[in-house]
């Protein structure tokens, strides 16, 4: 791996690191950070099939009160450089999934070393605030975001060290029952985290689309376009359902959330 490549997988980290605390511009979801680094080393078929199937596993994850859910930006970046450095290309996408969950797990420790050194920055901020320093409030600003940047780039230049050699060869160690293992396992917790963004997110009326789309995708004839034309055309009909079911609740029915439902008490 020459310079430049090794360059710009740090860039991209970086910005995945700033990614997880701003959720404006989404550098650090997987489907983001591992195509970007597929793309810049040259393995964006890899890059792509990595961060979709890991995409999936981090839907279920999201920060609820005090609980910090697993870093999604050091799992996506640190697996994109191993999947890299293996050499294995799209071969080696199961192994990297497998290795992205424990290190997710282990970001946030780095997740809470970042916040903690966030405290006194923020008091810093509170005594400019005071006496209406406003620019030094947005240095401390950008120095907070960089460090939450660092927080991923150290890791993944700390990963662009170890030599390619020395990954493929212990890729390349590993026992097939702990590969197949570990393929099965990475295929498990991808369930696993589409079903939990189904309990967040069941209603009666999204049911019959989850179904229907189980349905579709088992029909081997279709492809993913047709699918995407496919969902569309659902979300067309929900909204136009939806404008129907506001417009009944406004005649008289009353709102309930569900416009199928607003629609079907208005005909009553």
């Amino acid at each position: 791996m020459n310079i430049l490549t090794m360059i710009l997988i740090i860039i991209v980290a970086f910005l995945a690191g700033m990614g997880g605390i701003l959720d404006e511009f989404q550098f650090h979801q997987p489907l983001v950070a591992c195509t970007l680094i597929g793309l810049v080393s040259g393995q964006l078929e890899a890059g792509v099939i990595l961060g979709g199937t890991l995409q999936m596993i981090a839907l279920g994850w999201a920060n609820i009160g005090a609980a910090v859910a697993p870093d999604a930006a050091l799992a996506s970046v640190a697996s994109a450089i191993i999947l890299v450095l293996g050499g294995q290309g799209v071969g080696g996408v199961d192994t990297a999934i497998a290795v992205a969950i424990p290190l997710a797990v282990a970001g946030l420790f780095l997740t809470m070393l970042a916040r903690t050194l966030a405290v006194p920055i923020v008091h810093v901020m509170d005594h400019a605030a005071e006496t209406a320093d406003f620019k030094k409030i947005e240095v401390w600003q950008v120095i907070a975001i960089c460090m939450q940047g660092l927080r991923i780039a150290i890791p993944a230049a700390f990963l662009l060290v170890i030599p390619a050699e020395v990954v493929q060869n212990f890729l390349q160690s590993m026992p097939d029952w702990l590969t197949d293992g570990m393929s099965i396992g990475g295929g498990m917790v991808v369930a696993v985290g589409y079903a939990m963004v189904i309990n967040m997110m069941a209603t009666r009326e999204v049911w019959p689309f989850f179904a229907i789309g189980f349905c579709l995708a088992a029909i081997s004839e279709l492809t993913l376009m047709a699918l995407g034309a496919i969902g569309v055309a659902f979300a067309l009909i929900y909204l136009t359902l939806y404008d129907r079911g506001s417009a009944a609740a406004a005649s008289g029915a009353g709102a309930t959330g569900d416009p199928l439902g607003d629609i079907l008490n208005d005909y009553e």
